[in-house]
C-alpha cells in the first residue's frame, strides 16, 4: 500500500490531469493494446524516463496508435489538397510516408529524450549518494534506512535520484527479498553506473563484506570515470572546431588581408588601361 502511494504521487509529465480521458481507455481496450507481447517492454521503456503509472502506459499506447494517423491526414490535406509545398508525385508519395513515420516514431524519441535527461540528473547524483551512504554505512544504519535516510537528505538537491531511492527502500521493506527490490532498481534506471552500484550492494549482503569501502571506492572511480569524460570533451574540441574556423574564420581573414591589395592592383589596372 506503501508503495501504490508513492507511485500514485509522481506527477506524470504525459497526463494532464489525474484520469486518463474515456476515450482513450475505450481505444486501448478495444484494440487490446495492452495485453500485446511488447508491454513489459513498454512499461520498462517508460520507467527509465520515469513514467511508472498505468495511465502513462495508456496514453503512450493511445498516441503511438493515432499520431501516424493524424501527421498522414495532416500531410494529405496539406500536400494534395491544399498543395502548400510543390512536388512532383514522387516528391509528395514521400513527404506523406514521411509525416506517418514522424507520427509513428515520435513517441518514442520523446520518451528517449526523457530518459536520457534522466540518466544525467541520476548520473550527477550519483557521487554524492555514494557519499552518503558511506556515511550511514559507518554509522551503522542498515541498508534499509541508509536508502531512506538518502532519499530524504538528497530531496531537493536531485529529486530523481531520492525518488528512486525512496521507492526502493519501501520495495526492500514490503518484498521478501532485499535483491529483487535491488534489481528493480537497477531495471527501471537500467545504465552502468546503478547496475555497479546494485552489483556491490547485492555483493555485501550476500558475502558480508564492508558497505562503506566498497561505496567508497565506486564514488572514486565515478567521480574519475566523470573527470576522464570531461577531458575526453575537451581534447575533442579542436578537431570539432576546425571546419567552423575553417569556414567563417579564414574566409574573412583572407578577405581582410587581400581584399585591399587586389582593389588596388584593380585601380592600378583600370589607370593603365585609361
Amino acid at each position: 500500500e506503501k508503495r501504490e502511494q508513492l507511485l500514485g504521487k509522481q506527477k506524470d509529465p504525459l497526463q494532464l490531469d489525474s484520469n486518463v480521458p474515456e476515450y482513450q481507455h475505450a481505444l486501448v481496450n478495444y484494440f487490446q493494446l495492452q495485453k500485446s507481447k511488447h508491454g513489459r517492454r513498454i512499461r520498462m521503456k517508460l520507467a527509465t524516463a520515469g513514467w511508472r503509472s498505468q495511465d502513462a502506459v495508456i496514453r503512450y499506447l493511445f498516441f503511438k496508435a493515432c499520431l501516424p494517423l493524424i501527421f498522414g491526414a495532416l500531410g494529405i490535406l496539406y500536400i494534395y489538397v491544399l498543395e502548400f509545398i510543390q512536388l512532383s508525385d514522387m516528391g509528395k508519395m514521400l513527404a506523406s510516408m514521411g509525416c506517418v513515420l514522424f507520427g509513428y516514431y515520435g513517441p518514442d524519441l520523446y520518451i528517449k529524450n526523457a530518459a536520457e535527461k534522466r540518466r544525467k540528473a541520476l548520473t550527477l547524483a550519483l557521487p554524492d549518494t555514494l557519499d552518503l551512504m558511506v556515511i550511514c554505512a559507518e554509522a551503522g544504519l542498515s541498508p534499509d534506512a541508509t536508502l531512506e535516510k538518502i532519499s530524504h537528505e538528497i530531496s531537493m538537491a536531485h529529486p530523481q535520484m531520492a525518488e528512486e531511492l525512496r521507492l526502493t527502500a519501501v520495495e526492500c521493506s514490503v518484498l521478501p527479498n532485499r535483491k529483487e527490490a535491488l534489481e528493480n532498481f537497477k531495471n527501471r534506471v537500467n545504465f552502468k553506473e546503478i547496475t555497479a552500484l546494485v552489483n556491490a550492494l547485492i555483493q555485501t549482503e550476500k558475502y558480508g563484506t564492508p558497505l562503506a569501502q566498497a561505496m567508497r571506492v565506486l564514488s572514486a572511480e565515478f567521480r574519475n570515470e566523470r573527470m576522464m569524460r570531461a577531458e575526453e570533451k575537451a581534447a575533442r574540441l579542436p578537431a570539432l572546431l576546425t571546419a567552423p574556423m575553417i569556414i567563417f574564420i579564414l574566409p574573412p581573414l583572407f578577405i581582410v588581408l587581400v581584399g585591399p591589395g587586389i582593389l588596388r592592383m584593380v585601380d592600378s589596372l583600370g589607370s593603365i588601361g585609361g
